[in-house]
C-alpha cells in the first residue's frame, strides 16, 4: 500500500483495527469507496454540532458491517407521522399490516442465496438474490385526498405508487403491480387496478429512523440529523424536501407507456437524468433494526443503490453529503451494509 493511501486511511485504521481489510474488500467487490474521513469537523468539535451520542447509550464498539438483513424490496408507506406502533406490520387496519398479510399469502418461499459462494463482503447484497419484503412506515403524506388511500415508495426500484387503498385488496393490488419479487423495476404494465406510478423525482432519498415507540435513541437522532442534512445540502446548492412532492399533476407512467419495453425505457431515461437535478428527499421511517447504532441512515440513489450507515451524528453529515450524496462513494467506517452497491467499471453509485 502506498504511503499516500496509508495517510488517507490513517483515521480509518485508528477507528477500526480491521479498517484496511474492509476498505480493500469493498474495492475488490467493485464498490465505489472513498478514503475520506467520515468526520468533517475537529475532535473536539469546533462547529457547534449537536452531538446527541453523548446523551444516549449507544454501541460504539461492535462491528456494524453485516448488520443489515438482505431484502428483495423495501417499501415505505405514507402516514404523515414520525412515530408508530411498536410493530407496524401488526397494527390492525393499516396498509403495513395488510401488505404483510398479502405478502405472506401471495409471496413465494424464495430466500436469500447462501453467502458461502457470494463474493460480496458481509452486509452487502444484490436485491435480485434476496426474497424478503421489508415493510416500513414513512413520514410522507399521501397524494390522495381520500384518507383511505396511501402513497408508497418502492425501493430499491426508486418508484412511487399512489392511490393504494388501505385494505387487504389494496395491499394485494400493490403487491401484484410492483412488489412481487418476480417483477423487475417496471412492474406490471397491463393492469386492471386504479394505481398510478411514477419515478421518484429526486437525486437521492435519505431515510432516517425515528421510531420512538420502538426505541427512543433513533427518535432523538432523526430530527437532529434531518436539520443537519438540510443545512449541508443547501450549502451545496441542493433543493431539499422533507415531504414527497405531489406527483398527481404530472403524467403517470401508465399514461405514457403502453408496452413493457416502452415503460422500461421511459423509467431508465428519467432515472438517469435525476442526479443532475440536485434535489434530495429526507423522510423519517419506522424501525429498520440496529437502534443501538443510532443514528441510522439509509441513502438510495436512482440507480438503485442503497447505502446503510450507522453511528451517524452531525459530525459525519457533511462528509456523507460531499462523498456519498454528491460523489456517490461509500464511507467504510460508518457502513452497516447495503443493496446493489457493486458497480463494476464505475466510479460512482450514480453511474449506469
Amino acid at each position: 500500500m502506498s504511503s499516500s493511501l496509508t495517510g488517507k486511511l490513517r483515521a480509518f485504521v485508528l477507528g477500526s483495527p480491521n479498517g484496511p481489510k474492509v476498505y480493500q474488500n469493498l474495492k475488490a467487490a467493485d464498490v465505489p469507496v472513498t478514503t475520506a474521513e467520515c468526520r468533517s469537523c475537529a475532535d473536539p468539535c469546533d462547529q457547534d454540532h449537536d452531538d446527541f451520542s453523548s446523551r444516549l447509550d449507544l454501541d460504539m464498539d461492535s462491528d456494524m458491517l453485516g448488520s443489515v438483513k438482505p431484502y428483495r424490496r423495501q417499501v415505505v408507506i405514507s402516514t404523515g407521522k414520525t412515530d408508530w406502533e411498536n410493530e407496524v406490520t401488526e397494527a390492525e387496519g393499516t396498509l403495513a399490516a395488510f401488505l404483510n398479510t398479502a405478502n405472506s399469502s401471495l409471496g413465494t418461499s424464495k430466500k436469500p442465496k447462501s453467502g458461502t459462494n457470494d463474493p460480496l463482503p458481509s452486509g452487502l447484497f444484490s436485491h435480485a438474490a434476496a426474497g424478503r419484503l421489508a415493510i416500513l412506515n414513512g413520514s410522507h403524506r399521501p397524494f390522495s385526498h381520500d384518507e383511505s388511500e396511501e402513497t408508497v415508495i418502492v425501493l430499491p426500484d426508486f418508484m412511487v405508487v399512489s392511490g393504494v387503498p388501505r385494505t387487504l385488496a389494496g395491499a394485494e393490488a400493490l403487491w401484484k403491480a410492483a412488489v412481487d419479487p418476480s417483477l423487475d423495476r417496471a412492474g406490471v404494465t397491463t393492469r386492471t387496478d386504479n394505481l398510478n406510478t411514477w419515478v421518484l423525482p429526486y437525486s437521492c432519498l435519505i431515510l432516517l429512523c425515528s421510531h420512538k415507540r420502538r426505541d427512543k435513541r433513533c427518535a432523538v437522532a432523526a430530527p437532529i440529523l434531518e436539520k443537519t442534512f438540510h443545512q449541508y445540502l443547501e450549502r451545496e446548492g441542493w433543493e431539499v424536501h422533507t415531504d414527497l412532492h405531489d406527483l398527481t399533476s404530472e403524467p403517470s407512467l401508465e399514461s405514457q407507456a403502453t408496452s413493457t419495453t416502452e415503460k422500461e425505457q421511459l423509467i431508465e431515461t428519467q432515472l438517469k437524468s435525476l442526479h443532475t437535478e440536485h434535489r434530495a428527499l429526507i423522510l423519517k421511517n419506522s424501525h429498520v433494526g440496529g437502534h443501538k447504532f443510532a443514528g441510522n441512515c439509509i441513502i438510495y440513489t436512482p440507480r438503485g443503490a442503497g447505502v446503510w450507515y450507522g453511528r451517524v451524528t452531525p459530525h459525519e453529515v457533511e462528509s456523507i453529503v460531499k462523498h456519498t450524496i454528491i460523489d456517490g462513494q461509500v464511507l467504510p467506517t460508518i457502513l452497516r451494509g447495503g443493496v446493489d452497491l457493486a458497480c463494476r467499471g464505475k466510479k460512482s453509485l450514480y453511474d449506469w
